[in-house]
């Protein structure tokens, strides 16, 4: 590696990580975002605890504290709540990581926060109607999708601006 390769490469190393700081509205504005989600996510945990009390439906014998309870994994309304946070998982944390890179590309301030913001709640639009208050489609696919698109545009910006470095 040439002397010339190596600092630019430590130039480009020295100005992601000072996107990743508090000092950028743009990083705080995602870590916002995602500290909605994440909390999010751990609500769901809880709602399928509450399911699980509500309906008395346990997967394992030593979590039986009702009389006349056997172990069940079929209940459909603790299976719509855990399908949901399953959910979330398959597509939270992927965009917790492309948000992360997206805002390593410098990208304008109001576009990247209106990205997520409009995802964060595209994705508490998608619990509401999946577990909390279940409607027809295509309220759930469109708030799934909302994400799952803006997810994308930032992989698309992000191989757009970094593909002159490979």
């Amino acid at each position: 590696m040439s002397t010339q390769t190596m600092n630019a490469t430590i130039t480009a190393v020295v100005k992601a990580s000072n996107f990743l700081t508090v000092d950028n509205p743009i990083f705080c504005c995602y870590l916002f975002w995602a500290t909605a989600l994440v909390v999010k996510m751990l609500f769901m945990s809880l709602l399928t605890a509450l399911q699980r009390f509500r309906y008395k439906i346990f997967p394992n014998h030593e979590d039986l504290f009702f009389k006349n309870v056997e172990v069940q994994f079929d209940d459909p309304h603790v299976e719509r709540v855990r399908r949901a946070h399953r959910n979330d998982l398959e597509n939270i944390l992927p965009y917790f990581i492309m948000a992360l890179m997206y805002i390593c590309t410098n990208p304008s301030q109001v576009v990247a926060c209106n990205l997520f913001r409009v995802a964060a709640i595209a994705r508490f639009i998608h619990t509401l109607v999946y577990a909390i208050y279940p409607i027809p489609q295509p309220a759930r696919i469109i708030a799934f999708a909302t994400m799952l698109l803006i997810t994308f545009y930032m992989a698309f910006v992000v191989a757009l601006r970094t593909l002159s470095f490979i």
